[in-house]
């Protein structure tokens, strides 16, 4: 199961009720966060979250409303008296950017580990994440995110049985490690059936459109997309300044098919979103122009 949180979906600036860019993780007891605008840690506390398992926050790109609300959070976490090390990913400059936040909170009781990306697409696991970063259009270096949950094939009993391994070992390999029984390698291969359908959700920000972010939201469960304009008088002004309009962002959900779209990050000139969808569902049906704090539960398939 995958809880996903959609704190903040505000752009430029915070606006009442609209807190700036961040998206929530939690899977088995790990929280991933992607991008820290203003307001991040009171939109987690809104939404009854925690900040201490936070194990990673990945970041599309260093503008100011996607990473203002970082020193903060971080000075939140040392106060919970978190200890374990915090990983922090994105584009490179990532060190130089967060060190310079960081004289304003300059102290902290656990270490930060940075993971800057050199490559197009880069590729990374961090608890039950596997997180795929890929670039994508936007007149500074910026990314957007794949993260998957992967879900190995069931256990065969008979099998386990049928190859004399105690049952203490069975759930070794379980968990995809291999095991040595009197002298002869096991591996999780060996007792368990074909990989099943994981989940999904795409997430991308503050980019034209691209064919890598249909590629890589193809059958997602869930599709988090840039809609900084709802008008359609604004299509010049999203060229010019390398962002994207929902009727765009709804053509890459069409062309992707996942299970839903939500629009995010928009405009601070962008009042009412919703005025906007009836045309945009005419392209794609499961599009929705999400609000701060919005949730969704996602399970296996046969969790449903």
């Amino acid at each position: 199961m995958l809880d996903i949180c959609l704190l903040g979906t505000g752009g430029m600036m915070p606006l009442p009720g609209r807190w700036l860019t961040a998206m929530m993780a939690r899977c088995n007891g790990s929280n991933l966060l992607i991008d820290c605008g203003e307001g991040t840690q009171i939109a987690i506390k809104e939404k009854g979250w925690n900040f201490k398992p936070i194990d990673v926050i990945c970041f599309t790109h260093y503008h100011a409303d996607h990473i203002s609300g970082l020193p903060g959070l971080l000075l939140t976490m040392g106060n919970a008296e978190r200890k374990e090390p915090l990983l922090l990913a994105g584009p490179k400059g990532l060190e130089r950017v967060v060190s310079a936040l960081r004289m304003i909170a300059p102290e902290l009781p656990f270490p930060i580990i940075y993971k800057e990306y050199t490559e197009k697409e880069e590729e990374f696991c961090v608890g039950p994440y596997r997180i795929k970063a890929f670039r994508v259009n936007h007149n500074v270096t910026c990314y957007g995110y794949k993260v998957c949950i992967d879900r190995i094939g069931k256990f065969d009993v008979q099998k386990a049985l049928s190859l004399g391994l105690p049952k203490q070992l069975w759930g070794v390999l379980q968990k995809g490690n291999n095991v040595t029984f009197e002298g002869k390698d096991y591996t999780p291969s060996m007792v368990l059936g074909e990989n099943r359908k994981g989940l999904k959700v795409v997430y991308t920000t503050d980019t034209r459109p691209l064919q890598v972010i249909s590629k890589e939201a193809t059958e997602a469960d869930l599709f988090i997309c840039e809609g900084m304009y709802g008008e359609s008088d604004k299509l010049a002004k999203a060229k010019e300044y390398k962002h994207m309009t929902f009727y765009e962002a709804a053509l890459l959900a069409k062309e992707a098919n996942p299970e839903r779209m939500w629009l995010t990050h928009y405009s601070p000139s962008l009042m009412y979103p919703e005025n906007y969808m009836e045309g945009i569902r005419k392209v794609f049906p499961r599009a929705w122009a999400a609000k701060d704090g919005q949730s969704l539960e996602l399970k296996f398939d046969d969790e449903k």
